[in-house]
C-alpha cells in the first residue's frame, strides 16, 4: 500500500465507523417507525428521508473504501491527484455524516423515539 500517514488512516477509519453507525441508526429508526406506526402517508415522508440519508451514507462509505483500496494498488506512491481526491472524499463524507445525523435526529424527535 502506498504509505499514508497514520493520522490520515485513523481519520478515514473513524469516518467509516461513523458512517456505518449512522447507516445502522437510520435503518433501525425506519424499522421502529414501521413497527410502531405502520406505513402511512405521514410516516412515508420520514421513511423516505431516512432512506435518502442511508443511501448518501452508503455512497460515502463505499467511495472511501474503494478509494483506499485503489490507493493500496499504487506503488511506490499514489499520484497527488488521487490523494487530493481522498481528502475531498473525506470532507464530503464528514459533511454528509453531519447532515444525515441531523436528519435522523429530526425524524426521531418528530416521532418521539
Amino acid at each position: 500500500m502506498t504509505p499514508l500517514p497514520e493520522d490520515t488512516l485513523d481519520t478515514v477509519f473513524s469516518l467509516e465507523r461513523r458512517l456505518l453507525s449512522l447507516i445502522n441508526e437510520s435503518t433501525a429508526t425506519q424499522f421502529i417507525i414501521l413497527e410502531q406506526f405502520g406505513e402511512t402517508e405521514e410516516t412515508n415522508i420520514s421513511l423516505e428521508e431516512l432512506q435518502n440519508a442511508r443511501e448518501k451514507l452508503t455512497t460515502s462509505y463505499s467511495r472511501l473504501n474503494t478509494l483506499l483500496l485503489r490507493i493500496s494498488e499504487y506503488q511506490p506512491t499514489a499520484p497527488r491527484d488521487v490523494l487530493d481526491l481522498l481528502a475531498r472524499t473525506q470532507e464530503e463524507g464528514e459533511a454528509g455524516a453531519d447532515a444525515s445525523f441531523g436528519s435522523i435526529e429530526e425524524v426521531k424527535r418528530y416521532w418521539s423515539l
